[in-house]
């Protein structure tokens, strides 16, 4: 980019000196000049830097960056995964690679909180449930076959950070970008089954979950991990106890051989590698449950500001969010006719609509949505759009759903990093 910008990826600039990233790139200095980045000279800097014109220059909103300045080069990991961390082992799929409606296993994303366990044997792994019910059980993947209805269902995860990268200040935790998300197929049988089997008895108020993970300290005892959700929540008929993923043994990286799944909540409450459900009279403790982990405020809140760890609560249900699949960031067309597709999910509830728009949300287009094969899977959509001058675009997706939320243009900063729903954006050059 020139002028010492092309040493460096451009949000990490802007995370380390917002005001000399813009001096850089576009001869200003001041936040109040920012908003008028796109006049005069800037217009031209914007365009040299995009390679192209920008036909709806004048609708691009005060702070927002191009897409296309802004793409994070894609790290070569395991089967195209971006790795972000290799201890513990986190690594997101580029957009791009979560097309299909049913996200393949070798691009799931990976989020793990501790060191995998080292005998991944599922001949003789055991489930135990414990703790305020009436008959303690331990179960081997056999067990759970033979005594229970084994169900299949597509299933979205999605980590809470996902998206955390984008945010400003910076935020401590993984630097998700996009692809800290997927929809496969779980196999396994109702953790409501399981419980009820057990007996869950009076006074029950939250699940405990524990797996066979280690701490990366190697300090023996200490747990990386140990989340768990309301009674109410847990008894939910889509939640599953998986031995399989898209019909074969769940991928040791995802938790192989036995995991839950949680649908809607965040992924942290999906625990890998279980090897204990505990019925507990009281909000679980354990590690990543307390403090403000997988917390919110209570109260929106500025960037950057301090608050006080009494206002923070749990994080229940995920945000509305959509992607864009196809096409991806820095796609080059001759004719400008592009076909433009993704998926939408919610926490809670299903989506109802998604829009696109091609001039930077002055107007929008509503794209074809399928039904959800099951609750709690995304929905796949897709649109036909038309670009009918030379030069840069960039095409936006946002969701509503059932409740009529709709994703936000900004984020909503919180000190976690946590839910950024905002809308996907990608680029698009017509030449």
């Amino acid at each position: 980019m020139g002028d010492g910008v092309s040493d460096t990826r451009l949000y990490e600039r802007y995370n380390q000196d917002p005001d000399e990233a813009d001096h850089l790139l576009f001869g200003r200095r001041t936040h109040a000049d920012r908003r008028g980045f796109l006049k005069n000279a800037g217009l031209a800097a914007m365009g040299a830097l995009v390679g192209a014109a920008i036909p709806f220059h004048r609708n691009i909103p005060a702070h927002f960056i191009p897409v296309a300045l802004a793409s994070e080069p894609v790290i070569r990991g395991k089967d195209g995964l971006t790795v972000l961390n290799d201890r513990p082992m986190c690594a997101e799929t580029p957009p791009h690679l979560l097309d299909d409606a049913i996200t393949p296993t070798e691009r799931h994303f990976v989020r793990n909180n501790g060191l995998m366990p080292e005998d991944l044997d599922a001949s003789h792994w055991e489930l135990r449930i414990n703790g305020l019910v009436d008959t303690p059980v331990t179960l081997g993947l056999e067990d759970l076959e033979n005594r229970f209805e084994v169900v299949t269902r597509a299933l979205a995860l999605e980590c809470a950070g996902n998206g955390r990268a984008f945010f400003d200040p910076k935020t401590k935790g993984e630097q998700w970008t996009y692809g800290a998300v997927a929809c496969s197929e779980w196999t396994g049988v109702r953790l409501s089954d399981v419980l009820q089997a057990a007996g869950i008895q009076r006074g029950a108020v939250y699940t405990a979950h524990y797996s066979a993970d280690t701490h990366v300290s190697g300090e023996e005892g200490r747990l990386p991990l140990s989340r768990g959700v309301p009674i109410d929540k847990a008894m939910d008929e889509h939640n599953l106890i998986a031995f399989a993923q898209n019909g074969r043994p769940i991928h040791p990286l995802n938790g192989g051989p036995l995991r839950l799944i949680i649908p809607g909540w965040p992924g942290s409450c999906s625990q890998k590698w279980l090897t204990r459900v505990e019925i507990r009279n009281q909000v679980h403790d354990g590690p990543k449950m307390t403090g403000t982990s997988y917390r919110l405020p209570n109260r929106g809140i500025e960037p950057g500001e301090a608050v006080d760890e009494e206002i923070f609560r749990i994080i229940e249900s995920m945000p509305v969010k959509s992607l864009i699949t196809h096409p991806a960031t820095g796609y080059r067309t001759a004719d400008g006719e592009i076909e433009v597709r993704g998926h939408a999910w919610t926490g809670e509830g299903r989506v109802d609509v998604v829009d696109l728009s091609i001039d930077f949300g002055a107007t929008w287009m509503r794209a074809s949505l399928d039904e959800p094969v099951n609750p709690y899977a995304w929905q796949n959509w897709r649109a036909s759009v038309s670009l009918r001058q030379r030069g840069y675009y960039e095409i936006w997706a946002k969701a509503t759903d059932s409740r009529g939320i709709s994703q936000p243009h900004a984020i909503a900063w919180n000190p976690g990093g946590y839910l950024n729903n905002a809308m996907h954006r990608v680029a698009v050059y017509v030449e």
